[in-house]
């Protein structure tokens, strides 16, 4: 299998502090891949490292081939690496429909002036992003809410709302960080459907940080285990899950 995302040697420090040493991991094209750990492992720095929010003191960061280590996050996303975060951070005051629309400018343009003066191209423009946007919201059956506010969905629906957002940047690689957190189980069991749908769908590759060991285990083909920063186990799911190291660092005995 053919590696969509490389990482090898990736460290960083802050104020003296190793967040992240000597962290390897390599995901498949198409694979559905997990990053677990207890609370202050370093995930999440792990996905501000990969999406250029972080610069990496050390190591390597390849997407399909590129070397796209120490990058701007603008240049990263458009080379394809989406996410999203555990905090839904949607335009709230705007509509379903132009949330997903500010994804797609990535791949649209128009000038200021022809969107000021509202000139042909920009209506072309304008109406190739309305329906692309429209064949996203399907996938994830939200376009009967178009025109609300993305605020007035309820919380699941928002989490689908983002992932389609991310989606709409037309990625090679989807980070998807805790999109279970403050679900209720059917919500859950919803969100599982929805990334297993993505995944087949748009023969998406996906990094999933997660805490909800149900939604692991059901849906990830790999995981990788981090702890205090390091790599502590990886490999096929149900073996990492059942690898006493991993068992104590969650439960601490």
């Amino acid at each position: 299998m053919e590696n969509m995302l490389e990482v090898k040697n990736l460290s960083i420090s802050f104020g003296g502090l190793r967040a992240v040493s000597e962290f390897d991991m390599n995901i498949g094209k198409g694979q559905l891949y997990g990053l677990i750990g207890p609370n202050g492992a370093g995930k999440t720095t792990i996905f501000n490292l990969l999406t250029g929010v972080y610069k990496p003191d050390e190591g390597i960061v390849k997407l399909d081939g590129q070397d796209i280590t120490g990058k701007k996050t603008i240049d990263i996303n458009k080379a394809g690496i989406a996410r999203t975060f555990q905090n839904i951070r949607l335009f709230s005051q705007m509509s379903v429909l132009d949330n997903v629309k500010v994804g797609l400018h990535n791949h649209y343009h128009y000038n200021t002036l022809e969107g000021i003066l509202r000139l042909p191209r920009y209506r072309k423009v304008e109406k190739e992003m309305n329906e692309r946007a429209m064949e996203l919201l399907k996938v994830f059956d939200l376009e009967k809410d178009a025109e609300y506010l993305a605020s007035n969905l309820p919380y699941g629906q928002q989490r689908k709302l983002e992932i389609a957002r991310a989606l709409a940047t037309d990625p090679k690689l989807l980070l998807l960080d805790e999109p279970a957190a403050g679900m209720n189980p059917n919500e859950t069991k919803e969100l599982m459907e929805t990334i297993s749908f993505v995944r087949e769908h748009f023969n998406m590759t996906i990094l999933l940080i997660e805490h909800d060991m149900k939604l692991v285990s059901g849906i990830c083909e790999e995981l990788t285990v981090l702890n205090f920063g390091k790599v502590l186990a990886q490999g096929p799911t149900a073996e990492v899950l059942n690898d006493p190291q991993v068992i104590t660092a969650y439960l601490g005995e």
